[in-house]
């Protein structure tokens, strides 16, 4: 082989050598670099781990604003709601301290009305009047006040106010005051035998005390 042949055969064996040199790293690794990806991923876990810590202190902080204002609108709402109820019971007693004298006037004319009821048909002066008058005739007059004891019932029991029924009970000093006693043999000293005067409640109130006449034991001891 002469020089020339070997010259070009050591010539094509340089191209083969830097074509093999010049060919790119199919692992993607530089020299060196299985250390330089190593530290960048302890630098990456390095910088999760701080986002991490970051963002839990966020979220801490979030949730403690979060009970934090929870825990204000918890106790406003509890401080609304005993207020809203003071409110309520100061309008309740101003309104019962207003209604209660007018409920009181219209049990005062209920007892006028029941007195004009207990009273008998007046006969006329004259024989003349007496002459006219037919037998038959009504009592308008006391039809009347009988409407009107109705109507005036219905407004008291639409005003929640109901007659207490105190007669034959055991005298209750709470519901009623005694006025006058009486020997009854019918009736166990200290029992209500009479009610001179109802006594009526306004809810769970008492509107009006009664008046009564309690039942006394033979020998004229009062267990009023």
């Amino acid at each position: 082989m002469d020089d020339v042949a070997k010259e070009n055969l050591l010539q094509q064996f340089r191209q083969y050598l830097d074509g093999i040199d010049a060919l790119p790293d199919m692992t993607g690794n530089e020299p060196g670099s299985g250390e330089a990806d190593l530290f960048t991923v302890f630098v990456e876990l390095a910088a999760v781990r701080n986002e991490v810590r970051t963002e839990s202190r966020l979220v801490k902080e979030a949730l403690d604003q979060f009970r934090s204002t929870f825990e204000t609108l918890q106790s406003a709402q509890v401080t609304l709601e005993e207020e809203l109820k003071c409110a309520h019971a100061e309008a309740h007693e101003r309104g019962a301290a207003l209604i209660r004298p007018l409920l009181l006037d219209l049990l005062d004319l209920r007892d006028r009305l029941d007195a004009a009821l207990r009273q008998t048909t007046p006969s006329p002066a004259k024989w003349l009047d007496r002459w006219r008058r037919k037998p038959t005739e009504p009592d308008n007059w006391r039809e009347g006040i009988g409407i009107t004891a109705r109507r005036l019932d219905r407004i008291l029991a639409e005003r929640r106010v109901r007659r207490m029924s105190l007669t034959g009970e055991r005298f209750d000093p709470r519901l009623a005051r005694v006025v006058d006693t009486t020997a009854d043999c019918c009736a166990a000293p200290g029992v209500v035998v009479e009610e001179v005067s109802a006594g009526y409640m306004w809810d769970d109130d008492l509107l009006r005390i009664a008046e009564v006449i309690v039942s006394k034991s033979d020998e004229g001891d009062s267990s009023a």
